[in-house]
């Protein structure tokens, strides 16, 4: 099912106040997923110059909320993107999901998706900056809708730098595409043509550069049917930013082929739509990514595990959500 058409009803649940939200029942040394235990999809974040870890999420589909963190662990709510005043307008009564945030030329820059019920020729990716990680944020209107750049259901960006080069990667469920973006990332390069990168079966891609090689975490099945939700969070590798990125076999995700990352246990499902891999003072990597729990199935909470590594492979301990872990080291 694609992510635009279920999520109007998943996230009431996110608290409205700006107070600090504390990981569950927390022992020294150790945290318990979920980490945020109310609705808060898609989650992106970043690190800023006063030390924090800013994280944008999807939330009511209006003005996207920013959590503040020192330790990946404890978090506090410090605001939104956007006031009602300052949203994006480009698509009329549209929805806002899927941030992706990143500093660019000294300038927070936000990436986001746009959309109304069933329009997957109409939705599109539009851009907004600030000074500062917390906003306030500037929109800057659309990049392109779906029926611009012919690509239908042109959500879920990913912004990258390669080579003094900057290219946003996006698409849901009717392949992953890549173009190359202008200096200052606000708009498309002129004459820049798009390309495709990976099949059909995914969404909200993110590239992690390691050890030469270049891994596109995805997302596959069902992100938004609550307790049957068969989201699953998959890995492709390759030696290019553009692929092809291949399974441990050699089978390309253009094929639709790839490796499981983050799948179901008991007490989540439907494991998907990771952030940015973020590194703690020893090195240790982290991913964040929602899911359903099975405690409380209302919309999509806030999970994080450690990624691991084995011959250049990423791993998430037991390939599924843990319960209770030891703490980010900072």
């Amino acid at each position: 099912m694609v992510k635009l058409f279920f999520l109007l009803t998943l996230f009431s649940s996110c608290k409205s106040s700006e107070t600090a939200v504390n990981g569950p029942g927390n022992n020294e040394g150790s945290y318990k997923n979920p980490v945020i235990n109310y609705s808060l999809p898609d989650p992106t974040l970043i690190r800023a110059d006063d030390g924090y870890f800013y994280l944008f999420a999807t939330e009511d589909i209006r003005n996207m909320p920013i959590h503040r963190s020192e330790n990946l662990v404890d978090w506090e709510l410090t605001g939104r993107a956007f006031t009602d005043a300052t949203r994006p307008t480009f698509e009329p009564k549209g929805g806002l999901w899927a941030p992706d945030i990143n500093l660019i030329g000294g300038k927070y820059v936000l990436y986001y998706s746009m959309s109304v019920w069933g329009g997957e020729w109409t939705c599109g990716i539009g851009v907004a900056s600030a000074d500062k990680p917390e906003g306030p944020f500037t929109d800057h209107g659309k990049l392109f809708r779906s029926n611009e750049i012919n690509v239908q259901n042109s959500i879920d960006p990913f912004y990258i730098e390669e080579e003094g080069k900057k290219y946003l990667f996006w698409g849901s469920f009717r392949g992953i595409y890549a173009v190359e973006l202008s200096d200052d990332g606000l708009s498309l390069k002129p004459g820049a043509e798009k390309q495709q990168v990976a099949g059909t079966a995914y969404e909200g891609v993110y590239i992690h550069k390691r050890n030469g090689y270049y891994y596109m975490f995805a997302s596959i099945g069902s992100c938004c049917e609550g307790l049957n939700s068969t989201y699953t969070t998959v890995v492709g590798r390759s030696d290019n930013l553009f692929g092809p990125y291949l399974d441990k076999e050699g089978r390309s995700m253009m094929d639709n082929r790839h490796e499981r990352v983050i799948q179901k246990n008991q007490k989540f499902v439907g494991t998907g739509h990771n952030s940015e891999i973020v590194q703690d003072s020893k090195g240790q990597d982290w991913i964040f990514y929602h899911a359903v729990s099975v405690d409380n199935p209302k919309g999509r909470v806030l999970v994080m595990d450690q990624v691991r590594w084995e011959n250049d492979w990423p791993y998430i301990e037991g390939g599924s959500p843990s319960l209770e872990a030891s703490k980010p080291i900072f």
